[in-house]
């Protein structure tokens, strides 16, 4: 299932940025749009559910939101907007709970840097899982050995990084830059082939010969890696 995130966010054209940037890179994404709406919205989410909270909401602040949620024991991370840059402020919302603060205007990217911190994070204090598996396509963490069907394939430890990125949100859409970033570090050259190279490689060794193909290509996105048919 793709990584859920609530937008709680009342001003229309930042709301919109948000979901649709968001939604491009892979994440399921819900909006509130009020402070009720989004502690209820909250209250219902899943546990792995992220928040991205504006400070300065109708009928309920993004301070009092916040400091519900974690009264009521709600660990999910949220990272708290807000126009307001003052020390003060961004103390406030730490201490009633916020994870993380990011100051308007800013720039999509840090936005992404900092879901991603947040989601390691949360995984790393969870106990890491054995095996990842997508339809009979199963990587074996501790082994790192991967097999389709019951048949191992070898795999290179570069091609392993790749698919354990892939198959860690099955359905979510991962960027060229993010796979640069994720798999080779931030100094790979973006314009470079090598993801076109490593993908090729995957799809012959995990794809070829089987009648649904797990590794997709999202036109003017990335790839992603599901067992949903085309």
């Amino acid at each position: 299932m793709n990584q859920h995130i609530l937008v709680v966010e009342d001003d229309a054209r930042v709301a919109d940025f948000l979901v649709r940037g968001l939604k491009a890179e892979g994440y399921r994404v819900e909006l509130a749009r009020t402070g009720p709406e989004g502690l209820a919205l909250a209250r219902g989410a899943d546990p792995g559910v992220l928040l991205l909270l504006d400070l300065m909401l109708p009928g309920l602040s993004g301070l009092e939101l916040c400091q519900t949620l974690r009264a009521e024991g709600r660990h999910m991370p949220m990272l708290m907007l807000s126009a307001l840059s003052n020390t003060e402020d961004k103390v406030n919302g730490l201490r009633l709970g916020a994870d993380d603060y990011l100051t308007k205007p800013f720039a999509f990217e840090e936005l992404l840097a900092r879901i991603e911190a947040l989601l390691r994070r949360g995984r790393e204090q969870r106990p890491r899982a054995s095996t990842l598996q997508v339809a009979d396509l199963v990587l074996d963490l501790e082994r790192m050995q991967a097999t389709r069907a019951g048949q191992s394939i070898a795999l290179t430890a570069r091609e392993l990084a790749f698919l354990e990125l892939l198959m860690s949100a099955p359905g979510r859409v991962y960027s060229r830059e993010r796979i640069l970033s994720n798999v080779w570090g931030t100094n790979e050259d973006p314009l470079t082939n090598v993801i076109d190279v490593y993908v090729r490689r995957l799809r012959s060794k995990i794809d070829e010969g089987h009648a649904l193909a797990l590794i997709k290509t999202v036109r003017g996105f990335g790839y992603r890696l599901d067992a949903t048919a085309d």
